[in-house]
């Protein structure tokens, strides 16, 4: 994308009252970013949710010149603007309708890396919970998972910093600006990560967390990974809201169970007992649902044998082996001219077989390149 139409898309994100869905909703009726800013005030009125104050603000240079600040500022912090259509922006998260449309990066993590785990809890960890998430983070190491989380007390901080230890890439996903690192207490390990991962937002630098930017931030961890897990928790609060928010996205769930008498052990058996989250004891109970094998990972890069597969079963592997990030069941209908219910049938055959994997969201991938 040309620098100028870079600029026109942080741009955009400066514009009063104007949301992520928004922004991308003006570029596909405009055409690119650029065009937004060159299309005339009475043809914006005529796109969904544009009224005149947005209009007129659109109008103006102040967002432009905003943008240009904002971007002088990013090459001295070292911080990189992702937009949604860059290669290293998380393909997770343009999987879901409420996406940011950029992030701010700072590190050296692959956001788009094979497994992705995001790790949460209550503020107040227990030394039980302080345990667990060693316990599982320990467990999936094998696997060399990014870890991420929201930089914030308790669950989340013990969860980068066991992550480090065990040398794996973890990601804190902050309702700051990344050059805002709250809380301050947690500085140091957050230049860490740097270093061994990264610090991501939505938010402009500067920016100073507020209530509000705390659950949105919570959607992308949730998003932007293959597997969330709630390790503590009260009976509200903000993990019990990335769990929510990742059902939402049907992505898969996991819960710590905790002493019932125990107040930060509410929210994660209320999640079991709601068949909202699996009930895992370790690290390994997640590699069995998600179907990771850490003791073989040559095993995902062998090609399985096809021989005494019926031609239907060939069929959906034909189709699979062009799709490596797997396909959703209904475009495989698609595909293979099957009905879903056909489809069902034979994918669970598969599954048995050990050649396909079941994904969250109804998606479908062969179990090879894993």
């Amino acid at each position: 994308m040309a620098g100028q139409d870079r600029l026109a898309q942080l741009a955009l994100n400066f514009i009063p009252g104007i949301g992520h869905m928004l922004v991308k909703q003006l570029v596909s009726y405009c055409g690119s970013a650029e065009a937004v800013f060159k299309t005339p005030k009475s043809k914006l009125l005529k796109i969904p949710g544009i009224g005149a104050f947005t209009a007129d603000s659109i109008s103006k240079d102040i967002p432009m010149k905003r943008a240009e600040v904002e971007l002088n500022k990013c090459d001295k912090e070292g911080v990189q603007i992702l937009l949604h259509t860059d290669k290293a922006f998380p393909k997770r998260l343009n999987h879901i309708n409420d996406a940011p449309s950029l992030l701010y990066y700072k590190g050296a993590a692959d956001l788009n890396s094979n497994k992705i785990v995001s790790i949460v809890g209550t503020r107040k960890a227990t030394a039980y919970g302080k345990e667990i998430t060693e316990h599982i983070i320990e467990h999936l190491a094998p696997h060399n998972p990014v870890i991420v989380s929201g930089l914030a007390y308790g669950i989340d901080i013990h969860a980068h910093k066991s992550a480090l230890k065990h040398n794996l890439s973890t990601i804190g996903v902050l309702a700051s600006g990344v050059n805002v690192i709250y809380p301050a207490i947690h500085r140091d390990t957050a230049n860490k990560m740097i270093e061994h991962g990264a610090l991501i937002s939505e938010n402009p630098l500067d920016a100073k967390p507020d209530a509000p930017k705390f659950p949105a931030r919570n959607r992308i961890i949730a998003g932007m990974a293959d597997a969330i897990v709630v390790v503590e928790a009260a009976a509200k609060g903000g993990a019990l809201i990335t769990a929510e928010i990742a059902n939402s996205y049907n992505k898969d769930v996991f819960a710590v169970p905790g002493n019932v008498n125990s107040e930060f052990s509410l929210g994660c058996n209320n999640l079991i007992r709601s068949n909202k989250a699996h009930l895992i004891n370790s690290g390994k109970d997640i590699e069995y649902i998600m179907n990771w094998e850490a003791n073989n990972p040559e095993a995902g890069n062998k090609l399985p044998d096809l021989s005494e597969l019926n031609e239907d079963e060939l069929t959906i592997v034909n189709a699979l082996v062009e799709h490596v990030d797997g396909m959703m069941i209904d475009n495989l209908s698609w595909k293979t001219s099957l009905s879903v219910s056909q489809l069902a049938s034979i994918l669970l055959n598969l599954e048995f077989k050990g050649l396909v994997i079941s994904l969250p969201g109804k998606k479908f991938k062969l179990a090879i390149n894993k």
